[in-house]
């Protein structure tokens, strides 16, 4: 009787046992296979990105190419798709001041890549491409109190970047109501970047530019306001293009950059820089080697000697 159940116990441990190999091969097959799939769809991004990154490397070359040869192949529509007088912000055609080169004059040509718009989620790999070409920029900021942008606004200080101005709120109809109501705002935005960086600034661009056809006080009074405050604004004479709400490659944005850019001796460039701008991140690697390959061209920061480029005229 004792052997019946000693063998009656073994023949239920064999079934328990079947039981439990019956639920763990399955789940240990699917979690194999799961991780399989995981390794391979991570191997799979990094090709398509190097292979998208490759394409648009080839792509930039190619325009470049374009750009220098004398007989350029780029359609004139795509061409003057972002011009210094068609400028989308802008809403209307401006007068830009422009100082043609002469061939003559040994002059160094000086380009500005300008930043609207920032801080934000793309801002630190702004900084590290300017910091791996040893390049300064122009940082036009908007006013944004989370922690998380504070080590950003600093950090284009001690960079030695430009910090210069774009509105706090950047809300139109807010700024443009008044000049009360613009003096309010460029203030907020002046002292918030004194009390976190140190910088008083004293740089603006008007958000949409001087030529915005949105604000409700003429610009005429808000430039004669900030000539009383002892501020200078700018604008500028090269658009990347990247102001749009569709997607823009970045061989496009440095095609809109490159196009007419030796028609400047003060290349005064608008990008922006914002979270879905990654074309613009992708862009500056290749846009800042363009520049850097062309005769008698360097790329500063605005200072204190920077030409201002207006769009509309002081009087």
């Amino acid at each position: 009787m004792a052997g019946n159940d000693a063998e009656l116990e073994s023949r239920r441990r064999r079934i328990r046992l079947f039981k439990k190999l019956i639920i763990i091969v399955p789940l240990s097959t699917i979690l194999l296979l799961l991780i399989l799939c995981i390794i391979l769809g991570a191997r799979l991004y990094f090709v398509t990105k190097e292979l998208r990154d490759l394409r648009t490397q080839i792509e930039v070359i190619t325009v470049i190419d374009q750009t220098d040869a004398p007989d350029n192949s780029v359609s004139s529509e795509r061409s003057e798709a972002y011009t210094a007088s068609a400028v989308e912000e802008a809403g209307q055609d401006t007068e830009v001041w422009q100082n043609d080169l002469s061939e003559e004059e040994e002059t160094s040509r000086k380009v500005y890549l300008t930043f609207d718009d920032g801080p934000s989620s793309n801002t630190g790999r702004i900084l590290d491409i300017l910091a791996e070409y040893d390049v300064k920029a122009t940082f036009f900021v908007v006013g944004k109190e989370e922690e998380e942008y504070q080590a950003l606004y600093n950090r284009i200080v001690e960079e030695g970047h430009t910090l210069a101005m774009h509105s706090y709120s950047h809300i139109y109809h807010e700024i443009y109501q008044s000049i009360d109501s613009f003096s309010a705002d460029m203030r907020k935005l002046q002292e918030f970047l004194y009390d976190t960086t140190g910088v008083w600034c004293r740089y603006y661009r008007f958000p949409g530019g001087s030529s915005n056809t949105v604000s409700s006080v003429d610009m005429h009074d808000l430039i004669a306001f900030l000539d009383e405050q002892d501020m200078t604004y700018f604008d500028w004479n090269i658009s990347s293009g990247d102001a749009a709400s569709d997607y823009i490659s970045p061989a496009d944005i440095v095609q809109n950059c490159m196009g007419n850019l030796e028609s400047f001796d003060h290349a005064m460039i608008l990008m922006h820089d914002a979270s879905d701008k990654d074309s613009t991140v992708e862009a500056l690697p290749m846009l800042i080697e363009a520049i850097q390959a062309m005769e008698d061209t360097k790329i500063v920061p605005i200072t204190d000697d920077t030409e201002p480029i207006h769009h509309i005229s002081n009087d």
